[in-house]
């Protein structure tokens, strides 16, 4: 049997990309926090 090295061929598997864009997750992560907060009011609990 040969040791092949772990860099040769690698499978992404759909987990989070390095090279992605960071602003959408940025605006991404303040919309939730909008949505909370609108729900949090709505249901009277603030």
């Amino acid at each position: 049997m040969t040791a092949h090295p772990a860099t040769a061929s690698r499978v992404r598997t759909g987990g989070p990309r390095e090279d992605g864009p960071k602003i959408v997750e940025h605006v991404m992560g303040w919309v939730l926090v909008a949505v909370l907060a609108m729900l949090v009011t709505q249901l009277g609990l603030l």
